[in-house]
């Protein structure tokens, strides 16, 4: 059985769905509610150089402490969003997931099928009604 691994809010319909893909390989993955447990500063620095995307890209703007805390100003450096994403976990954009192919911000939620050790094991529909796996676990895009 792989290691798989998700930094999950249940409340998120991309977070579900990247949740139910992981499930529809096969694999029961650790589940990391990361609202209630935030990673480290040395894990949140480990993701972002492991998904090889910015700082920026891992914050999530549509949330209040964004707005209040005048993130879109460019004045920012990476330590010190990073500390505010630990400060404030809401800011951490989601799902991430750690497979031992790759790490993936997993938005939208498909992308999780490019590091997902194992083949869907049947179709799969996301919660809006978009067919993203075949019948044969193929995937359709």
């Amino acid at each position: 059985m792989s290691n798989i691994t998700i930094y999950h809010n249940p409340a998120c319909g991309t977070s579900r769905n990247t949740l139910e893909m992981i499930r529809n390989s096969g694999t029961e993955p650790t589940i990391i509610y990361y609202l209630e447990t935030p990673p480290s500063r040395d894990e949140l620095i480990k993701l972002i150089a492991d998904m090889a995307i910015s700082v920026r890209e891992l914050l999530r703007k549509n949330v209040e402490p964004y707005e209040q805390l005048h993130l879109a100003q460019d004045k920012f450096t990476d330590d010190q969003l990073i500390e505010l994403m630990l400060e404030n976990p809401i800011l951490i954009n989601r799902p991430i997931v750690v497979t031992e192919i790759g790490t993936r911000l997993c938005r939208p939620s498909e992308v999780v099928l490019d590091i997902l050790p194992s083949q869907q094991q049947q179709a799969f529909t996301k919660e809006d009604g978009e067919k993203v796996v075949d019948k044969d676990g193929k995937r359709i895009k």
